[in-house]
């Protein structure tokens, strides 16, 4: 190992940083002559999954085989999200950026994953330096992703063809595993609950079962939409039957529910900043959703979850065992669509009674 001034210095250590002092020098005042830590690098792993972050989130079992796998791997993760990462997942959180991209295109890895058909993580597949590269890359002569090898065919084809991808029964977790060359053994995900943040939340209802609603599914799908008279009709079933039902969701579903607040008298607390909702979440016993950010939050902390599925392969998900995917009683005709082909979203056909009846068999899973 180099000497500088006569100091001896690890770079090849997993906790050597390079422009500021490692955790163990800073926590624990440990040079690298005598560090008691010291963690030499035996490989040097590269994620590239940006986005978007639900996916991000989904894609985190894989760093439960890596870490089985590769013990002693320096593992770095590039991402647009980083925060949803939880502090020591892996090594090295990037983000996307110019600064990152130079960085990165200098180094060289002996395994790369590349896990987006983005053109920016294609690109980034073909020019940073790996021994072993897994995933999507560009096409030589035409620009657009292409398979990096055979593994990667199967992700790749269900992407680009709806019918392959209506065929598909392969969750998600498992189809990313078997990209990577590994068999999925339900290994969950790997996410932080922020519950040491100090939250508090005294205005929740207690000594019933808190039954989230997370009543917004984003601005891209709208055909996922479920009416204000269908969660009135759910609110007053729970509320009847016991359970304390907790409006949830962000900015864009203030108003509807301040509305169903209005309406029901359903505890609704407001919206928060991305770590504190996922706190208001983790103290839900049940979480009821459409297809969005806070299904994957609630199956990654490990919560019972309804979901309420419709334009979407219902085989894409996996709940682990707990809750059930409920559906509309008319089959949907505009899978991956935003708009309804026949005016009316099928989830108008979901009854409220069918979700409430999922809940009740969730409460004690």
């Amino acid at each position: 190992m180099p000497e500088l001034n006569g100091i001896l210095v690890h770079p090849d250590c997993r906790h050597f940083r390079g422009d500021i002092p490692c955790r163990p020098n800073k926590e624990n005042g440990y040079m690298c002559a005598d560090c008691p830590v010291y963690a030499p690098v035996q490989e040097r792993i590269l994620i590239i999954k940006l986005g978007a972050i639900g996916d991000v989130i989904r894609t985190t079992p894989l760093l439960r085989r890596l870490r089985q796998e590769y013990p002693a791997a320096k593992i770095t993760w590039l991402t647009l999200t980083p925060a949803i990462l939880p502090a020591g997942s892996a090594d090295e959180i990037l983000k996307l950026d110019l600064a990152s991209t130079l960085h990165l295109q200098t180094r060289e890895f002996d395994l790369l994953f590349n896990l987006d058909k983005d053109k920016e993580a294609c690109a980034l597949h073909d020019t940073i330096r790996a021994k072993r590269k897994v995933g999507y890359r560009l096409h030589p002569e035409y620009g657009v992703a292409w398979p990096g090898n055979d593994l990667a065919n199967h992700k790749f084809l269900t992407g680009v063809f709806d019918q392959l991808s209506l065929q598909n029964q392969k969750p998600y977790p498992q189809e990313i595993f078997e990209l990577c060359g590994y068999e999925f053994r339900g290994e969950e995900y790997v996410f932080d609950n922020h519950q040491d943040k100090g939250y508090s939340w005294d205005a929740l209802p207690a000594g019933k079962p808190r039954i989230g609603l997370n009543t917004g599914c984003g601005d891209r799908w709208t055909t996922r939409l479920w009416s204000d008279d269908k969660w009135i009709l759910l609110i007053n079933q729970l509320q009847q039957a016991g359970y304390a039902p907790v409006l949830l969701g962000g900015a864009a579903e203030d108003e509807r529910n301040q509305r169903l607040h209005a309406a029901t008298g359903a505890t609704y607390l407001g919206y928060f900043p991305l770590e504190q909702f996922i706190n208001l979440l983790y103290q839900m016993d049940v979480i009821v959703t459409q297809v969005t950010m806070a299904m994957h939050i609630s199956i990654a902390l490990q919560k019972p979850t309804v979901l309420m599925n419709n334009i979407f392969n219902p085989y894409e998900f996996d709940l682990y065992g707990r809750g059930q995917i409920v559906q509309p009683d008319r089959q949907c005709v505009c899978f991956y669509r935003g708009t309804c082909k026949l005016g009316t979203s099928c989830m108008e056909d979901l009854p409220a009674s069918k979700v409430f009846s999922a809940v009740q068999a969730s409460v004690s899973v």
